[in-house]
């Protein structure tokens, strides 16, 4: 899906408006990505003000743990 937001905040902005409940399951209420959350862009770990370029590739992904 290509969006036209310029931060990883408006990203998930872009998503809540998309999908309501979207922002809760990615953000805490700092607010700031969760811990078990990893958001990259282009390859770079990213936080909510983390800028995007025109065509960036973002991946949101939860963390997996066990033992």
């Amino acid at each position: 899906m290509e969006l036209s937001v310029a931060t990883v905040g408006e990203l998930v902005d872009a998503l809540e408006a998309r999908w309501p409940g979207m922002r809760d399951r990615i953000c805490d209420s700092t607010p700031a990505i969760r811990r078990h959350i990893n958001v990259f862009v282009d390859g770079e770990r990213a936080s909510l003000d983390t800028r995007l370029a025109p065509g960036a590739d973002v991946f949101i992904l939860t963390a997996i743990s066990g033992g």
